[in-house]
């Protein structure tokens, strides 16, 4: 299965490892394979995650207040959010 990030992702996942990593040396890196660990386990299980809206689906992370908007499809997992727990949910809806 191919993995691929919505532009906004991408740029989330960036930039909520710098900001972990300013905050503590080695932070953000840790953020960043905890992201890595679950997009293995989505790749591998991509129904595990919770169906939230028009067939897509979310899992959190451990240790870190974030989850993973993504939709699937026989060939490709896209991840359509890096979204913060208590920060302006929902406004990844009009992602596609």
């Amino acid at each position: 299965m191919k993995l691929q990030f919505h532009p906004e992702a991408e740029l989330e996942l960036l930039e909520a490892g710098f900001r972990y990593e300013l905050e503590v040396p080695g932070l953000g890196e840790r953020f960043g394979a905890e992201v890595h660990r679950v997009i293995d386990l989505l790749l591998e299980h991509p129904n595990i995650g919770r169906e939230v809206v028009g067939g897509r689906r979310k899992f959190s992370l451990h240790r870190f207040p974030f989850t993973l908007i993504y939709a699937r499809s026989p060939e490709k997992l896209y991840v359509l959010a890096v979204a913060h727990d208590r920060r302006r949910p929902g406004y990844w809806r009009s992602r596609n």
